[in-house]
């Protein structure tokens, strides 16, 4: 046992069990969020749009908070079904209900601070713990009967308070990056619709438009395929986690290492994500790691440049609107032939000149958010065991 740490049952702090359950028939296409692991997964990755899909209506919610409850600010959801062992702690005034089964529900707690239970579930400790309420192997799942059973070296509520608030200021400062990178990145996106896709780029009101197969465009403009503009790289080799660092919605290869910037970890489903990455967006002589996109494209690990004559944030924005499928590991060809609308260079590069600063900046707060991460990846275990004592230790801060 560690010191001043009293070994409890988890069902000693808190109530354990799981939603009412929710029938089709009570889905709306309007109304309350309702959450399955999915939804619960990309929340706590910090992703900015959870693809709700699913909702109840306001009555039958009502219904149920009356009855039976509902999450509440401070409580703790937590995956069981498939990805197991992500935690979630439900913030102040959210609204939404979640899937019986697919999450449980730690709420009423006592004597256990919900956002240190949160970082205990991430660490080796918890996670230890965790894999001993497993079940199944084709579809491994938690039990509330074994989760309620869970042992934690549980130190004082102030102490608990203490670590949390560390840990949870790296993942504001991480937060606070990835929302700056966001707007950067919608800044980008506007002026590039506007100029190309709303054709109201400098000096536009003096260009007539005329007919293409694509309808009209401004005069001088051209209709080109895909892969008159790119050049494929060199396949053949796969990145795995090793090589690659993650950042949140997208990974990044270590490019003073590589020439090529094709990654996937060989899992079935090629929709990319942290977790199952395909593909990196960019030119590593110009160290255009912020070009990645959390998007599949690629063949069989086969990434693009821009060939000599088209602009790199130009193209980077063109092929970002086209992908509509999954994945392009098998339709390198049917992307190749995509028909688009090619700007006159002298409207790239000026597009290019504007928007490369907001891409200077987000390769800056990227590398941030990997020594952020990588520092409370480190702190975590520690700090959870009692390793390290936190009562003169030195936050985080923002520069």
């Amino acid at each position: 046992m560690t010191a001043n740490r009293v070994p409890t049952i988890i069902s000693d702090l808190c109530e354990i069990t799981s939603s009412k359950r929710i029938y089709a028939a009570d889905y709306q296409s309007a109304g309350i969020p309702f959450y399955r692991g999915k939804e619960i997964s990309e929340k706590q990755s910090g992703k900015s749009g959870v693809s709700t899909e699913l909702f109840i209506s306001v009555e039958k919610y009502e219904e149920i908070k009356k009855r039976f409850g509902v999450p509440r600010g401070g409580d703790l959801l937590l995956t069981s079904v498939g990805t197991l062992g992500v935690p979630y702690v439900v913030r102040p005034n959210e609204t939404f209900y979640f899937k019986d089964g697919n999450l449980t529900w730690f709420r009423n707690l006592k004597g256990i601070d919900s956002r240190f239970l949160y970082y205990w579930l991430l660490s080796p400790t918890g996670k230890a713990e965790l894999k001993k309420c497993t079940i199944g192997s084709s579809q491994p799942a938690f039990t509330i009967v074994l989760l309620k059973g869970m042992t934690v070296d549980l130190p004082s509520e102030p102490l608990q308070r203490r670590i949390a608030a560390i840990l949870s200021t790296y993942d504001d400062l991480i937060d606070n990056n990835t929302r700056r990178i966001k707007i950067l990145e919608e800044m980008a996106r506007r002026i590039y619709e506007e100029w190309f896709v709303q054709f109201r780029f400098p000096g536009h009101k003096n260009v007539k438009m005329v007919e293409s197969e694509l309808g009209l465009i401004p005069d001088s403009w051209e209709v080109k395929k895909l892969g008159s503009l790119i050049k494929r790289l060199r396949a053949g080799n796969t990145y795995r986690e090793n090589d690659v660092t993650s950042e949140g919605d997208v990974m990044v290869v270590d490019q003073s290492t590589t020439e090529y910037l094709g990654f996937h970890n060989n899992q079935p489903d090629h929709q990319a994500s942290p977790e199952k990455p395909i593909i990196i967006f960019g030119d590593h002589t110009c160290k255009l790691q912020v070009m990645v996109t959390p998007f599949s494209i690629g063949a069989n690990t086969v990434p693009f440049i821009a060939n000599d004559e088209t602009s790199i944030y130009y193209l980077h924005n063109l092929i970002k609107g086209l992908v509509t499928t999954q994945e392009y590991k098998r339709h390198w060809t049917e992307l190749n032939n995509k028909t688009v609308i090619k700007a006159p260079s002298k409207f790239c590069n000026q597009y290019d000149e504007i928007v490369k600063p907001f891409f200077a900046t987000m390769d800056v707060l990227r590398s941030k958010k990997r020594n952020l991460r990588r520092t409370r990846d480190l702190l975590l275990p520690k700090l959870i065991s009692g390793e390290i004592d936190v009562s003169n230790f030195p936050e985080p801060v923002s520069d």
